[in-house]
């Protein structure tokens, strides 16, 4: 009996025992689920803010190419000129890709072969509808810039046809469409400036005036669509024969202007001069007609030939009557006596 009360015994310490282990490793279990649980937790918050820092880091890249391309396209649209426009543009490209390479080139088919023959360089042609404009050619940019820098180079196209764009319309408000020399009105506004200038300054500035010798003899033997090509190689003689500074203008009809700044009257007679035998030269190809014509021109220098726009203009008109009446083809001074 007492054999039998020890084993009993015995079997309920080892069912215990067994018990109290099964217990443990229950809880060691949980304890190792719980810890796994922390620890994927812990990794889900890491992997998070891994995700935040990418997110905002993507957010800040996005951000700074917007406002480079607000800045760009904000200082670009001051701009009226295309030179300008491409530092601007080109300093901006450099601040975000600097190892960007890249030129604006207003190139001929041709020259474009050359280009890419050269596998380094990519062609970016800017387009106005119809026809190309120039071409961004460009090198060094990195796989994961091209997209950025290829929103540049969009802006920057859109930017350049607005330039062109205003240029064209500029010239048409500013350029006579036949001869293309100035139109009146801007010859005029640009002449009464450099008059008050040269008050100012104390400066000399003179003008011209000329006419087409016989003009309406022209058009009533050859045509006016003649006449127009006569005008018009007079407008191209012109520009040929006058400085950079100069002003030409139509003033009506077959008579231009030119204003001469920084000219006194010698000068002012050497320059009409120098238009006058350029015409006398001169043979006009016009359809099937080759044609001779010549210039009478008058000239008057500031302050003694006027103090007045209208005042030298009319002085210049007056000698360049003159001149019509003395034979044409001459050059007439306000101001100084006539010599046979």
């Amino acid at each position: 009996m007492h054999i039998v009360m020890i084993f009993i015994a015995f079997v309920l310490v080892v069912a215990v025992y067994y018990l109290a282990k099964i217990v443990v490793l229950q809880q060691e279990q949980k304890a190792d689920e719980d810890v796994l649980k922390a620890k994927n937790v812990y990794q889900e918050i890491i992997n998070q803010k891994d995700r935040a820092i990418k997110e905002k880091l993507r957010l800040e890249k996005e951000a700074s190419q917007i406002f480079t391309l607000y800045e760009m396209t904000r200082d670009i649209n001051k701009s009226f000129d295309e030179a300008q426009a491409f530092s601007i543009f080109r300093r901006k490209v450099r601040e975000n890709i600097p190892n960007a390479e890249f030129e604006f080139m207003d190139v001929s088919v041709e020259k474009l072969k050359e280009i890419r023959v050269d596998k380094e360089w990519t062609v970016f042609p800017l387009r106005n509808k119809d026809h190309k404009l120039g071409y961004l050619i460009y090198k060094g940019v990195a796989p994961e810039d091209k997209e950025n820098f290829l929103i540049l180079c969009h802006q920057f196209a859109l930017s350049f046809r607005r330039i062109k764009l205003y240029r064209d319309v500029e010239s048409l408000a500013t350029t006579d469409s036949l001869t293309h020399v100035h139109t009146r009105r801007y010859f005029m506004d640009r002449f009464k400036e450099e008059v008050e200038r040269a008050g100012l300054r104390k400066s000399q500035l003179s003008v011209v005036m000329l006419d087409v010798d016989h003009f309406k003899n022209f058009n009533d033997q050859y045509g006016h669509l003649t006449g127009d090509r006569i005008l018009k190689r007079i407008g191209q003689i012109i520009k040929e024969n006058i400085r950079e500074i100069d002003i030409a203008g139509r003033y009506g009809g077959e008579e231009f202007c030119v204003a001469l700044p920084e000219t006194d009257l010698d000068g002012a007679v050497l320059a009409a001069e120098r238009i006058r035998l350029a015409a006398q030269e001169a043979v006009i190809q016009a359809y099937d007609h080759n044609i001779k014509a010549t210039l009478s021109l008058g000239v008057a220098t500031f302050p003694n030939g006027g103090r007045q726009a209208e005042e030298l203009l009319d002085n210049a008109d007056w000698a360049l009557y003159r001149a019509k009446a003395l034979g044409r083809n001459r050059t007439i001074v306000f101001g100084r006596p006539i010599t046979p």
